[in-house]
């Protein structure tokens, strides 16, 4: 299995702090942003990874990055996104780096402590979502359940019909990309991953589960506060 980082956007939520650099290169606490999602494919045993970004700053994360090694993986590569075409979009720039594996897809501003190796490990077909209980689930896809399961997903609800948050960490067979293919943009223009998660329901064949740990996304400035608050406390042992 290889992963995939989706590191693209223009991060226009954090302006000014953006206009110099991608979002996913901002400082949390002592590393970049894109430390941790890294490290959460490292810890469940992916030795592949590949990079999807865009915009003006795309650069910057070969200099950051260079070429991986100091995180313990084989090889690390580049894929470029040209236009702001959603999460599924840039999710498609890594078919030909995919090479025909299963993929775990992580935004790159998404940290957690969660330990996510079972899961690849036991994950064979079809697709996985991590679900994870959150005071804002409007920002996010937003699971309805009926009866215990998941009947469908709601992208960005203004009456969210649970407070569970389809996190941005997904486990992908090789069928991903065709499903992609097949996807149309939506009423904002992009491919939204919310549409491909539900092209898996609707076949019956996505699976989920409950994120075990600390979960959350650094996109805006108060979430980027509360990471930089969590990941501090936990490196000077206060937690």
């Amino acid at each position: 299995m290889k992963g995939v980082i989706c590191a693209g956007g223009l991060g226009s939520r954090l302006y000014p702090l953006t206009r110099a650099t991608n979002k996913h290169l901002l400082p949390v606490y002592d590393q970049p942003m894109i430390y941790y999602p890294i490290q959460t494919l490292v810890n469940a045993g992916i030795k592949e990874i590949i990079i999807v970004t865009g915009g003006p700053h795309a650069g910057d994360f070969i200099r950051v990055l260079q070429d991986g090694c100091e995180f313990g993986i084989n090889q690390i590569f580049y894929a470029y996104q040209e236009k702001e075409g959603g999460i599924s979009q840039a999710i498609a720039c890594a078919e030909k780096y995919a090479s025909g594996e299963k993929i775990a897809v992580i935004l790159g501003d998404n940290c957690t402590n969660a330990d996510i190796s079972p899961d690849l490990k036991s994950f064979k077909s079809g697709a996985k979502i991590f679900l994870k209980k959150v005071p804002d689930p409007e920002r996010f896809g937003v699971p309805v359940f009926k009866a215990g399961e998941i009947i469908k997903i709601e992208e960005k609800p203004k009456k969210p019909k649970s407070n569970y948050a389809v996190t941005g960490l997904y486990l992908y067979d090789q069928t991903v990309f065709k499903r992609i293919k097949k996807l149309k943009a939506s009423k904002r223009g992009e491919l939204e991953i919310t549409d491909l998660n539900n092209s898996y329901l609707n076949d019956g064949l996505l699976d989920y589960c409950y994120l075990e740990g600390w979960w959350r996304d650094a996109g805006t400035f108060e979430t980027l506060f509360e990471v930089n608050q969590f990941w501090a406390k936990k490196r000077l042992g206060r937690t």
